[in-house]
C-alpha cells in the first residue's frame, strides 16, 4: 500500500504543473477573452434593444402621423362634401330664380294676350252690333214693303 500512495504522491506531484499552466489558462481566458466578450456582446444587447426601442417609437410616430393625416383627409372630405351641397343649393336657388322669372314673363305674356282678346271681344262685339242691325235692316227692307220700312226706321 505504501508503493500505491508513493506512486498517487508522484502522479499528484507530476500534475501540479499541469493543474498551474490550467489555473493560469482560464484566468488569462477570463482576463483576455471574456470580460471583453462579455463587454461587446452587453454593448450589442443595449443597441439591439435601443434600436427596437427606436424602431417602437418611429412606428408610433408614424401611427400618429397617420391617424393626422386620416384627420385631415376626413376635414378635406367634408369640406368637398359641404361646397359640392353649397355648389348645389346655389345652382337650385339659380334655377328656381329662372324659373320664376320665366314664370313672370308667360304670366305677364299671357296677361297681355287677354287684354288683347278682351279688347278683340270688345271689337267684335260691337261690330257684330253694328253689322246685326245693319243687317236686320237689310232683311227688313228685304222682307217688307219699302213704305213699312221708312216708317219702322223713323220710330
Amino acid at each position: 500500500m505504501d508503493q500505491i500512495l508513493n506512486e498517487l504522491g508522484g502522479l499528484v506531484l507530476g500534475a501540479v504543473p499541469t493543474m498551474v499552466l490550467f489555473i493560469l489558462l482560464v484566468i488569462v481566458y477570463g482576463l483576455l477573452v471574456r470580460r471583453p466578450l462579455d463587454r461587446i456582446l452587453a454593448e450589442r444587447h443595449a443597441r439591439t434593444a435601443g434600436a427596437m426601442e427606436q424602431a417602437k417609437g418611429a412606428i408610433a410616430a408614424a401611427e400618429a402621423e397617420t391617424g393626422a393625416y386620416e384627420e385631415k383627409l376626413r376635414k378635406a372630405k367634408s369640406e368637398l362634401f359641404e361646397a359640392r351641397e353649397r355648389r348645389m343649393k346655389q345652382w337650385a336657388a339659380e334655377r328656381e330664380a329662372s324659373l320664376e322669372q320665366v314664370r313672370q314673363s308667360a304670366q305677364q305674356r299671357v296677361g297681355s294676350a287677354r287684354q288683347g282678346i278682351d279688347q278683340s271681344v270688345v271689337e267684335a262685339r260691337a261690330q257684330i252690333e253694328i253689322a246685326s242691325s245693319d243687317l236686320s235692316a237689310r232683311v227688313l227692307a228685304a222682307v217688307l214693303p219699302s213704305g213699312v220700312v221708312a216708317a219702322e226706321v223713323a220710330q
